[in-house]
């Protein structure tokens, strides 16, 4: 977790995305603990309320959960839930819009599939 806070949106969402970009890159295993909202708050210096705002996103989520008096962990099967997750995302955020400009433009499917694969 060496990533850099910005003003770009709320710091608990940037918890909460930083510790499932880890997730992702197995940077934190599965069945292994995440840092806690303490540790988060020394260092990112935030308020702890912050950072366990952050890390219940993805409790609620079934990403990580509590073992009581140890910490928190990620649980089993949660990187391919962040990925199917993110997959659904990047679907409705880009592709989608790039599919509804490419017709509003007359670009056929053939050729927005030739540009991509020009890239």
């Amino acid at each position: 977790m060496n990533e850099i806070l910005t003003q770009e949106k709320s710091i608990y969402l940037q918890i909460s995305e930083m510790i499932e970009n880890d997730i992702l890159r197995d940077i934190i295993q599965e069945e292994e603990r995440v840092p806690s909202t303490n540790e988060l708050a020394k260092l990112y210096t935030i308020n702890p309320a912050t950072a366990a705002k952050g890390v219940n996103i993805l409790v609620d989520s079934g990403v990580l959960y509590k073992k009581r008096g140890i910490g928190m962990f990620v649980a089993t099967g949660a990187k391919e839930q962040i990925r199917m997750r993110r997959k659904e995302q990047f679907y409705d955020n880009y592709i989608k819009t790039l599919i509804a400009e490419a017709k509003s433009l007359g670009i056929t499917k053939e050729e927005l599939i030739a540009m991509i694969w020009e890239m």
